[in-house]
């Protein structure tokens, strides 16, 4: 019978009796729902749990690295990834408390930034943060737990993925999505068939019945239905994803658009995109040209700051010494009960800001132009740090970080969701037009002539 030998003699396992995980479970008073039951029997080496709020996402992935821990023979190597070292830290203490219990637990370190549980056969199991992709460059593991997955970015997915290939170990990535463009969900769609390899599973809220005893026609449940959005509801409940419709922007694709390596590159001139606003959000969009290539590497994007509110966030940023020129929506220059925005911005910083009359349908063009890849080097004219995740909301590919819930940029519709008219629906979309702003002021049209500007100059 396949199992840990020093784990199966230690409990004392009878050769006849259960499986090792149902005796251990049973150890452990851990009784899966049908649902976990099935993920926890999957063998596939890479496995994907798309889970709601609060399902137990966590828990149920420090369960499978404990069965599959079971059937290695002999110590091995496990690491439990993250975005940074804090998001491994419901999973850590679940091994650590279920370890205790089996009597197998060695050491523990007080700590998870970095974190270490030795076991008494020499097995250990680390945690790793994806911000220091050195880390996640050394010894080959046995297995991988992706904790909160949908955070990573893709080229920590591909990291992962080849860390276990030379021990043909396994990926078990778990997460919430965040929107349903990207990486992510991506993958979900692909592994969700199954295939010999690959196996996707939904992990609904509703299946942790310790919160929602009725399932998923508890009142809670119901009320959150009633309240949400469909798009919510199902990405973040649900854990299914909902891919927004009407995009304005459907050539957007988080694999090719986004990168990590999009960061603030010192000495290089920085233009500040922006588009103010108050109720909706004021964008401030910190671009660099780098190897022919528009990098959004940073921005500032929030709700109800004043512009003077807006100039002490961006002027405390590390890459200010490097801002070269900035362009603003025409309307910065429009006079309401006090000095126009960019006045304040060239008064309190120095910065002149160009402005522009734009045709939203010809700006539109001009930043679908430049997501195009080139025939050459097949990269995009523009890529943007994932960390941007105000930008990103109103491509669809992340929720809003405001209210959590999907908000993109969208073509007028109906009720039924045809699209009506030619022009996008004017909301969600100030990092956007900010970017539009930014590539029309600076490369013009493209074909188009004749254009309207108002030019601000240095002094």
């Amino acid at each position: 019978m396949p199992g840990n030998p020093n784990v199966t003699t230690q409990t004392g396992l009878p050769p006849d009796g259960p499986s090792v995980n149902e005796y251990i479970f049973s150890r452990l008073e851990f009784m899966p729902t049908p649902i976990q039951a099935d993920i926890l029997r999957s063998k596939k080496r890479f496995v994907l749990v798309a889970g709601g709020e609060q399902a137990g996402k966590s828990m149920v992935a420090s369960k499978y690295l404990i069965s599959r821990f079971l059937e290695n023979e002999g110590r091995g190597l496990y690491w439990l990834v993250a975005a940074d070292y804090e998001r491994t830290r419901a999973e850590f203490d679940y091994l650590v408390e279920d370890f205790a219990t089996l009597g197998v637990l060695s050491e523990v370190s007080k700590r998870v930034d970095p974190g270490r549980i030795l076991l008494a056969d020499g097995t250990k199991i680390e945690t790793k943060s994806a911000k220091d992709p050195r880390t996640l460059a050394m010894r080959a593991p046995d297995g991988i737990i992706g904790c909160e997955a949908s955070q990573l970015d893709l080229n920590s997915y591909h990291r992962l993925r080849s860390r276990v290939a030379p021990k043909r170990g396994w990926l078990f990535l778990s997460g919430t999505f965040e929107g349903s463009l990207g990486w992510y969900p991506q993958l979900f769609a692909s592994w969700q068939a199954g295939g010999e390899d690959e196996k996707a599973f939904s992990l609904p809220s509703y299946s942790n019945t310790h919160l929602y005893p009725q399932g998923a026609r508890d009142p809670e449940i119901l009320r959150l239905k009633a309240v949400a959005s469909d798009e919510f509801f199902m990405e973040r409940i649900q854990g299914i994803p909902c891919p927004p419709s009407g995009l304005v922007f459907g050539e957007f694709r988080a694999d090719l658009h986004t990168d990590s390596e999009a960061v603030y590159v010192k000495g290089e001139p920085v233009y500040l995109w922006m588009d103010p606003g108050y109720a909706g959000a004021y964008a401030v969009e910190a671009v660099q040209e780098i190897n022919g290539q528009l990098c959004v590497f940073d921005e500032v994007y929030e709700r109800g700051l004043t512009t003077e509110e807006m100039i002490t966030a961006v002027t405390n940023r590390p890459w200010w010494p490097d801002v070269h020129s900035g362009t603003i929506d025409i309307a910065g220059y429009q006079h309401q009960a006090m000095s126009a925005p960019a006045e304040m911005w060239m008064e309190k910083t120095g910065i002149y800001l160009d402005a522009q009359k734009i045709r939203i349908n010809e700006g539109t063009e001009r930043l679908k132009g430049f997501m195009k890849t080139d025939p050459v080097t097949s990269r995009p004219g523009i890529v943007i740090n994932p960390e941007c995740r105000g930008i990103l909301s109103e491509f669809g590919a992340v929720p809003s970080p405001f209210d959590g819930q999907t908000h993109a940029y969208r073509w007028k519709s109906d009720r039924d969701g045809n699209i009506v008219g030619e022009t996008p629906d004017d909301k969600n979309n100030h990092g956007i037009k900010a970017v539009i702003y930014g590539l029309v002021s600076r490369f013009g049209y493209g074909m188009v002539q004749n254009r309207e500007f108002i030019k601000i100059r240095r002094h």
